[in-house]
């Protein structure tokens, strides 16, 4: 299963992603990425994606999750988690939201504060990536 999440929003400057406490240790602090979020079921999914992805020239991290999630709440926040819940595999493709877009869920939340040449990478990366994703 995969959950198209948000997707449009970038911003190249630094400082401009946040993240769930302990997380910004690990991953760009600069919201110019797409992130893949999956339970461990998808780890070898994710890393593929990741890859096709980054080829595409689309800056992409990814995220395997444990224990459905709970740990880390926010990587629960789409369609996908249910899937998680009931064993399935699953993967939320976003631009992480409100951790990076300020305008998120706002009146200003509008097609003008998306970065359209980021969207169609994402979206070009994910076709690509998913026709020649291996099945497993």
């Amino acid at each position: 299963m995969l959950s198209l999440e948000m997707l449009g929003y970038c911003d190249k400057n630094p400082h401009s992603q946040k993240y769930p406490a302990f997380l910004e240790h690990f991953y760009p602090n600069t919201g110019d990425f797409i992130a893949l979020i999956g339970n461990l079921k998808t780890r070898e999914d994710l890393k593929f994606l990741s890859r096709v992805m980054r080829e595409n020239q689309t800056p992409c991290e990814w995220l395997p999750v444990i224990f459905g999630g709970y740990i880390v709440p926010d990587t629960r926040r789409s369609d996908h988690s249910p899937f998680w819940d009931c064993g399935y595999s699953a993967i939320m493709v976003t631009d992480t939201a409100n951790m990076r877009n300020p305008y998120y869920h706002s009146s200003q939340d509008t097609i003008a504060t998306l970065d359209l040449n980021f969207l169609t990478r994402v979206c070009q990366g994910l076709c690509f990536g998913l026709q020649s994703l291996p099945m497993r």
